[in-house]
């Protein structure tokens, strides 16, 4: 294993006892896209993430949305800010708000005024299959959900992009009409390839993303579209993603605790630095590293 310092570009953390997260609360069921989250349906905090990453050479973490409560979105990002002040972690933060919501406005203002705050996720997933979809509707196709996006330039902030590859193509459409709104793709783009044509939407909105110079990709979450991923079955993928998106935008992300729902910390990492082993030293300190810290503009 190389000591590489690892700057973790997708981890969540949550408390339970303080905010609401409906995804993890009671009763579970195996039919949604993440099948039971029971056993991760606990609190998470820097503190247990930093003894489970401590293998890996963490030395900062990017939160990402972790699907509290909609209307506890402020409250949340407060505390995440207190828990960076008195620990260190996260490094940075990728908050919620409603693209589509009446308030986006003074959402997005409140929530931009946060030191650590650098980005916006709401998850677009959208799919005809009800164990895979996350919205009722495709987001990228209401004209609010787009117009709520636009806005996010005024504020300073990026944008956290988790959808299927059949909406990669629209995705790809509204980010290139904002080319001042970074945008970065979630989960490699969670290829479905297991459906018919799976695999030919996922190289065709890949590419069409990654033609355009403010777009970047995370190394991640393999488990939400293939719990039973091995080394050989998610290995062209990462390298075809690095061959389009270049290695100096890409970031290998650990999406933990969620990815312990698939498999523990050492076969995830394990994974990516055998998968990642032939390439330079230097590009692998950008891929574990330099990349999330220049993308979500956290302090060396």
């Amino acid at each position: 294993m190389d000591a590489i310092p690892f700057v973790d570009a997708h981890v969540h953390f949550w408390n339970l006892d303080r905010l609401k997260y409906a995804w993890l609360t009671p009763p579970f069921s195996d039919d949604g896209p993440n099948g039971s989250t029971e056993a991760i349906a606990h609190t998470y905090l820097p503190d247990a993430y930093r003894e489970e990453l401590a293998p890996w050479s963490p030395v900062g973490a990017v939160h990402i949305d972790a699907g509290a409560d909609p209307a506890q979105a402020l409250e949340e990002t407060a505390w995440l800010e207190q828990l960076a002040e008195e620990g260190g972690l996260p490094s940075a933060i990728v908050a919620f708000a409603a693209l589509d919501g009446g308030d986006v406005e003074q959402m997005l203002e409140q929530q931009a005024a946060y030191p650590r705050v650098r980005g916006i996720r709401h998850i677009a997933n959208w799919h005809l299959d009800p164990r895979r979809t996350y919205n009722r509707n495709d987001p990228l196709a209401n004209p609010a959900w787009r117009q709520g996006y636009a806005r996010l330039a005024r504020h300073g902030l990026s944008f956290d992009l988790q959808c299927y590859p059949g909406q990669l193509a629209a995705a790809a459409e509204l980010a290139a009409a904002h080319p001042e709104i970074p945008l970065i793709l979630n989960h490699c783009g969670m290829p479905l390839l297991h459906e018919p044509g799976g695999l030919a939407f996922w190289r065709a909105g890949m590419r069409a993303l990654a033609a355009l110079p403010h777009a970047a990709v995370k190394l991640s979450g393999f488990g939400l579209v293939d719990r039973g991923w091995t080394v050989d079955s998610i290995r062209p993928l990462i390298l075809e993603t690095i061959d389009l998106f270049g290695a100096n935008r890409c970031m290998v992300a650990s999406d933990f605790p969620t990815d312990r729902l698939f498999g523990n910390i050492d076969r995830v990492m394990g994974a990516y630095h055998q998968i990642l082993g032939g390439f330079s030293l230097d590009e692998r300190r950008d891929l574990f590293g330099r990349n999330a810290a220049r993308i979500y503009r956290i302090a060396a």
